[in-house]
């Protein structure tokens, strides 16, 4: 079994915040129609227990906001890419690292070319912050690797990070896209984000054997 790094951990528990914090109704309009009764409709005598209100559910990401999250996540591993193009040592790790910059890049080029054709302005949130708090970490973690420990550290975040990208995309973001053109963009990189996820695991499990 491999051993998952603390670096790809972090990745995945940061972008899975991307479903979690996002996961709420879309129409927020309905509200629960016993929220508000006084207890004084109780009967005299009655026992009543007293229960917390549920949290609400937060809101689903907006268009803006979702454009915002898919340009952050894409600009994150595009750059996780640069790093490890350079300090890499593995071929498959290298190759993998320049299709992570192309595809990417080309990816934000899509999102931010959609984005200024609906005259939608991508909104930061919590969601795209978190994913930039993480990123941060994950870099730092792996500027102090070198050889075969960066590849394998790099090569584990990536499978962490694109198995949660991928959940995000099916749960949260492409059923909550509300534009037609932006759910088609999301819908199409799909495929792209889990090709990269099996070949990111295929790397992983070629290094595995050679340790």
């Amino acid at each position: 079994m491999t051993r998952t790094s603390r670096p790809a951990r972090h990745a995945a528990l940061l972008a899975l915040a991307v479903t979690l914090v996002a996961c709420g109704k879309k129409d927020d309009a309905a509200t629960d129609t016993t929220a508000g009764l006084s207890t004084a409709a109780v009967s005299p005598g009655a026992t009543t227990a007293t229960t917390p209100a549920a949290a609400p559910a937060p809101a689903a990401p907006s268009d803006p906001q979702i454009a915002h999250i898919a340009v952050t996540a894409n600009s994150i591993d595009s750059a996780a890419g640069v790093t490890a193009k350079q300090k890499g040592s593995a071929k498959d790790v290298k190759d993998f690292a320049q299709m992570m910059i192309t595809d990417h890049g080309t990816v934000n080029k899509q999102a931010v070319a959609l984005a200024q054709k609906l005259g939608v302005t991508p909104e930061d949130n919590d969601v795209s912050r978190s994913l930039k708090a993480g990123a941060d970490s994950s870099a730092t973690a792996l500027q102090g690797k070198t050889g075969a420990d960066f590849d394998r550290a790099y090569i584990d975040r990536e499978v962490g990070y694109h198995q949660a990208v991928l959940d995000a995309l099916d749960n949260t973001l492409i059923p909550s896209a509300q534009n037609a053109e932006l759910k088609a963009l999301l819908e199409k990189v799909r495929p792209n984000v889990a090709a990269h996820l099996q070949r990111a695991k295929a790397i992983q499990t070629s290094l595995a054997s050679k340790t």
